[in-house]
């Protein structure tokens, strides 16, 4: 098989690893309602975070030029598929009662260093992945996220400009995030480590719209220390329009 086809054949079998959530990640009515209640998502959200590892929506080089396609192969095949394997492993550990991954986040602090490290990796790069799209298609935000954005930080250039500085100013490895607050406001925050805004030993809170990892093997490979242009670049990417359906579903009544 050469490498083109076993990359297909990898991505395939991560697509068939996502539908085995029922077996750990999908929750029954009650327990559906009680997590959607406690970050204002309905189960029908654009966001679903089972214990597996959820195929990539584009190829690894639908990216380039800003995220190469090595990096996306080795970020997405080895750190991210680790995350989610060792997520699995901690929560047929430790979790007595059925939870569902926001539930786990909500209450991480009870749980292991494993569970935290790995719950939230998991769950972030399963946001992040869907967060990008190739830059050859409409990264545009619309007329009504342009409002929302230009409401809450002044001007878009004033939004990308305070994101930018908590993803460049996050010392070591992390993540910078546009969330929305319990008042519904859009909020801008970093997390160290692969902590996250929904766990509760977070000081920065909120539900995640937009994330970007910092760690350095999201962008070594291409920018090496150059973290700045990795961070500037990344406007080029943005799924605009399912950031904006993760803000709708988290915001409807």
């Amino acid at each position: 098989m050469n490498k083109k086809n076993s990359r297909r054949e990898f991505v395939k079998t991560t697509a068939i690893a996502g539908l085995g959530l029922s077996a750990f990640g999908t929750m029954g009515a009650s327990g559906i309602l009680q997590s959607c209640k406690s970050i204002g998502k309905t189960s029908s959200g654009p966001l679903q975070v089972g214990l597996s590892q959820q195929a990539l929506p584009y190829d690894f080089a639908a990216l380039e030029p800003v995220i190469d396609s090595m990096t996306m192969e080795i970020h997405y095949g080895k750190h991210a598929a680790a995350y989610a394997k060792n997520y699995k492993e901690a929560y047929e550990a430790e979790v007595k009662e059925t939870q569902n991954t926001l539930q786990i986040l909500s209450t991480v602090s009870v749980y292991s260093s494993k569970m935290r490290n790995n719950c939230g990796g998991h769950y972030n790069h399963e946001l992040f992945w869907k967060c990008m799209q190739p830059a050859s298609e409409n990264n545009q935000p619309s007329a009504k996220m342009t409002k929302l954005l230009t409401e809450a930080f002044g001007t878009m250039e004033a939004f990308k400009t305070e994101f930018e500085n908590a993803a460049k100013t996050r010392f070591g490895s992390g993540w910078a995030w546009l969330v929305l607050d319990e008042q519904k406001k859009l909020k801008i925050g970093s997390t160290p480590n692969q902590d996250n805004p929904l766990m509760d030993v977070s000081a920065f809170k909120g539900t995640p719209l937009l994330g970007l990892d910092v760690w350095e093997h999201a962008y070594y490979l291409k920018y090496q220390n150059k973290r700045p242009e990795y961070v500037s670049g990344f406007w080029k990417i943005v799924n605009w329009g399912f950031v904006e359906k993760l803000h709708d579903s988290y915001t409807a009544k």
